[in-house]
């Protein structure tokens, strides 16, 4: 396992009441009421919690992925994130898919960022691996 050299940030919650709770970040720009998947409850949940953090991060990996090359994204650049909580054997797993959408660019070209950022972002990195991951370019 990897260890840091340097900390560029650390974001910090406190979650009371688990998927039926509340989770407030130490700096009040996160206060979030949570509810299971599939409730009428108002709230989110942490599959759409990673989906958001997942396909956001994965997005600035493109950037970055597209100024090596000397190209800029896409204004309209966007990821659909899916992830799916379900059960094998019994037990809880996740899987997920990102959607990603280049408008305009050349399909080959569109495909090369998006590998490159499944290779950096480093939500795909503590991911991949450990869970069935579909990357694909629509």
């Amino acid at each position: 396992m990897a260890q840091l050299e340097k900390v560029l940030y650390t974001g910090k919650t406190h979650t009371t009441g688990g998927r039926d709770g509340m989770s407030h970040s130490d700096d009040g720009r996160l206060d979030v009421a949570l509810s299971a998947p599939g409730s009428k409850v108002a709230g989110t949940n942490p599959e759409q919690l990673l989906a958001a953090g997942w396909s956001a991060c994965f997005i600035g990996a493109m950037g970055i992925a597209a100024a090596k090359l000397k190209i800029a994204l896409p204004a309209d650049t966007a990821v659909d994130a899916e992830v799916d909580l379900g059960t094998t054997a019994g037990a809880y797993f996740l899987q997920a898919r990102l959607n990603v959408s280049l408008p305009g660019l050349d399909p080959e070209v569109a495909q090369s960022l998006a590998d490159a950022a499944h290779q950096t972002c480093p939500y795909s990195k503590a991911l991949r691996g450990n869970i069935d991951i579909v990357i694909e370019v629509v």
